[in-house]
């Protein structure tokens, strides 16, 4: 070795959102070619695998100094870190490199393993399963208590659709993701002298993977379409073999906004070639649902233009409360 050779730090990032042991050829080099391997992180799931690999590590992490003194002679450190990196050391690095008293060694950032898309959902599901056992309130709610929940959050997300506002739309379907997650941890524990099998949020993602790809025979499978309307088709034909319903209205949830539940039994009249009068009445009742009928049928979302009518009625409102418009 060259003594005054300053040396090189290896800085090697692991996802923990992998696999331990999945790490890239060029880090089981870096580990492998090492002089010294360093890690602070007692729990890092890397370590078994590496010792079973034959790379010894040396727990604890000096600071930057020392690590600077440690590469001294051309000597080689690396450095295993999570995938979020040892801030306080690069830090401490860059101080010292920025000093000007200290001939710095080659310092690389290696990462060891990559995040595949979707890692942070793993995170979401460890952070679920940790507040459900020790917050007080997440602790005792069931499905029953949470439903209302799910239904304020996604008129929520249907609010941040129509007015546009993209950093509202991220929040309200992290807001809607947590529904999710948060009803299949209260699933997993399944219910007591139920009978019932509990199931997870993996079970959850398996069977929404498995209707998406039946449903999709032109992407999965043999078949082909060339329009949306092609699509709309085949989902159709596979929803209702599956379904094997004795009505085209089966399904069709009557707790919904009423104009929903108007368009929504139209919509599977028509695509059933059933041509069902309105029922009559004198009742305004019978009025809204010919107004949400004649919608579906133009194309237009009852509820969406309602609510459209809605904003600027209140609109309307707030103008006439200004403070000019006011009558003394």
């Amino acid at each position: 070795m060259n003594a005054e050779d300053p040396g090189r730090i290896v800085l090697l990032t692991a996802s923990h959102r992998v696999a331990p042991g999945l790490l890239s050829w060029p880090a089981w080099q870096a580990l492998h070619a090492a002089d010294e391997v360093r890690c602070g992180e007692p729990e890092q799931p890397q370590l078994p695998y590496l010792r079973e690999a034959g790379v010894t590590v040396t727990p604890g992490v000096p600071d930057a100094e020392q690590l600077v003194d440690a590469c001294a002679g051309g000597r080689t450190v690396v450095v295993l870190t999570g995938g979020e990196g040892n801030q306080p050391l690069t830090d401490g690095l860059a101080r010292l490199a920025g000093s000007g008293r200290v001939r710095m060694p080659d310092l690389e950032l290696l990462p060891g393993s990559y995040d595949l898309p979707g890692a942070r959902l793993l995170d979401l599901v460890q952070v679920m399963d940790r507040i459900r056992v020790e917050c007080p309130w997440t602790s005792r709610k069931t499905h029953e208590g949470l439903a209302k929940y799910a239904i304020e959050e996604a008129y929520e997300l249907v609010e941040a659709i129509e007015d546009g506002d993209r950093e509202e739309l991220r929040e309200e379907l992290g807001d809607v993701l947590l529904q999710v997650v948060f009803h299949a941890r209260i699933a997993e524990e399944g219910i007591p002298g139920s009978g019932e099998e509990p199931f997870s949020v993996d079970d959850v993602a398996g069977t929404l993977i498995e209707k998406l790809i039946h449903r999709h025979p032109h992407v999965f499978g043999d078949e082909t379409a060339e329009t949306p309307e092609d699509v709309h088709a085949h989902w159709l034909r596979t929803k209702a073999i599956e379904k094997q319903r004795a009505s085209v209205t089966d399904g069709v949830p009557l707790g919904q906004p009423g104009l929903a539940l108007a368009a929504k039994l139209a919509s599977r009249a028509r695509t059933a070639g059933l041509d069902v009068p309105l029922p009559e009445g004198d009742d305004i009742g019978y009025r809204l649902l010919a107004l949400a009928v004649r919608a579906q049928e133009e194309g237009v979302d009852p509820e969406a233009a309602l609510r459209a009518a809605g904003r600027a009625y209140r609109d309307a409102i707030r103008t006439a409360e200004a403070p000019d418009n006011v009558v003394e």
